[in-house]
């Protein structure tokens, strides 16, 4: 049996019809929504889009656009690879195509931090050409449905999935369907407490039908997830402003502006050009990634008077530069992880 009929009549009533990034084929707009609803709450990402697309209108002014003014942007949502993607793939975008988002599946596949279910989605959206999806919300859905057994994070699994939205991916209305099943595993076939009640799928779900919709879909077997721990250095000038590195391009936290963290705690470091003395240790902060826990120990620091004025001019070249001094109340346009905002505007005075 197929759902989509089901689907698109219960959206024509319940669905979300007046979302920011709706009732548009533009394939920029419809492409960033998509990136940043990835394990992301539509609430949460409203806010985030509406200013994103205020600052970056066309795929031009994004690949334009100064890295630290993208991350600036993203600060909070998490997941900043997917801003630090963005960018590059709007880069490509402008350098490949001519700034108009391509319209085949192999050229939006071929863009950074884009796969099978985003690029099908975006082509969905703004071609209306039949691809199918799987994020989130669509497995969950069609593992209930189908009672698939196993985590879709094994490959076998996730093929079977495959498989499923294929056959239920109409050839007409794609488009709405597409929203169809997203808003429906958003707003009824929830992770916890799904509204079968209301669900107009419920004669023929596998999973309500066996009294299994708490445990399907399967979820990832259960690990414990390592703990580490880092001391970050809070130093202050004499301006109340906090001395900041950028990291590296990649990796956790990849392009951001964040504190120095080091694994010792002694009571002088060497900084960049800074030596530092420590004050006060503060209580410790602690932070979940997907693959750990981190134990952040922020440290209260003061850099010496000499090494701090050889250092002032590089608040003015921030772009030159990979470090910066910097208030948290200050207007300047730096990515910073949502865990050193927080611990900037703590300790700011």
């Amino acid at each position: 049996m197929l759902i989509s009929n089901a689907l698109l009549n219960w959206h024509a009533e319940h669905g979300r019809h007046d979302l920011p990034w709706q009732n548009t084929q533009d394939g920029y707009r419809i492409w960033v929504s998509e990136i940043m609803l990835q394990q992301t709450q539509v609430t949460t990402v409203i806010s985030y889009y509406q200013r994103f697309m205020e600052r970056f209108p066309t795929v031009i002014d994004l690949a334009n656009a100064p890295q630290d003014d993208v991350l600036h942007l993203w600060t909070g949502l998490g997941y900043y690879a997917r801003a630090r993607n963005l960018h590059k793939a709007a880069q490509t975008i402008r350098d490949q195509h001519g700034g108009v988002f391509p319209t085949t599946f192999e050229d939006v596949i071929a863009l950074p931090g884009i796969g099978r279910s985003t690029a099908g989605a975006v082509l969905a959206f703004s071609t209306q050409q039949r691809f199918a999806i799987l994020d989130g919300n669509v497995k969950r859905v069609l593992a209930r449905f189908y009672e698939v057994e196993g985590w879709y994070g094994v490959k076998a699994v996730e093929n079977t999935l495959w498989k499923l939205a294929e056959r239920n991916t109409p050839t007409k209305n794609v488009h709405t369907y597409t929203q169809a099943i997203m808003d429906f595993g958003a707003t009824l076939c929830t992770r916890s407490k799904p509204n079968c009640n209301a669900c107009p799928l419920n004669q023929d779900c596998k999973a309500l039908r066996n009294d299994r919709t708490s445990e399907l879909p399967h979820g990832k077997p259960k690990t414990n997830k390592p703990t580490k721990q880092t001391y970050m250095l809070l130093i202050k000038n004499a301006n109340d402003e906090f001395y900041l590195q950028k990291n590296p391009p990649s990796g956790i936290w990849g392009g951001l502006w964040c504190p120095p963290q080091v694994n010792t705690l002694d009571t002088k470091h060497d900084i960049g050009n800074l030596d530092i003395e420590t004050l006060e240790t503060l209580p410790i902060y602690k932070h979940t990634f997907s693959h750990y826990h981190l134990e952040i120990t922020p440290v209260l620091c003061r850099p010496n008077a000499a090494t701090e004025a050889a250092t002032e001019a590089v608040t003015a070249s921030v772009a030159e530069s990979d470090e910066t001094w910097y208030k948290p109340e200050s207007q300047q346009a730096l990515g910073l992880a949502a865990p050193v905002k927080k611990l900037l505007e703590k300790y700011s005075n």
